[in-house]
């Protein structure tokens, strides 16, 4: 659903600009988003796929020590916001802060129903450390039957 790669800047307010053809994309939602920190950006998903998320969550054992890491390291930074008016989401302070972000940002949109923001400078040292391992990449996948 979203793909591509968007230079946006967050704003002293903390907002930051959905790129026009994402906001195309989340028009088909009430404009209900979650964002959460990942450890390396912070994933922006329509409030209906995360739901999906958390649906399979409840199905699994609430004593199986994995989902309840899960719960608490990422689950629960969960944040719900909303697109503005200007096509914005207004990033909560401590959401930024795990996430790195600041001012210059890369939105990368990965071909799933969600997409990420990532600090520009670290999405650049990502595609550096990372950007000779496709070949490889692509030879799992097509094992996996992509």
């Amino acid at each position: 659903m979203f793909r591509g790669r968007y230079q946006h800047t967050v704003d002293p307010k903390g907002r930051v600009s959905i790129p026009a053809r994402f906001r195309d994309g989340l028009a088909q939602f009430d404009g209900m988003l979650i964002v959460v920190p990942n450890g390396s950006a912070l994933e922006v998903h329509p409030f209906e796929s995360w739901q999906r998320i958390e649906s399979r969550i409840h199905e699994k054992s609430q004593f199986d020590a994995d989902v309840r890491k899960f719960g608490r390291l990422y689950i629960s930074n969960a944040k719900e916001v909303s697109l503005d008016g200007a096509g914005r989401i207004l990033l909560p302070p401590d959401t930024r802060e795990k996430a790195g972000l600041e001012k210059d940002v890369t939105v990368v949109g990965l071909g799933l129903d969600f997409f990420e923001v990532w600090d520009r400078a670290r999405f650049v040292e990502y595609e550096r450390t990372n950007g000779d391992g496709l070949e490889s990449v692509f030879e799992k996948l097509a094992d996996k039957g992509i």
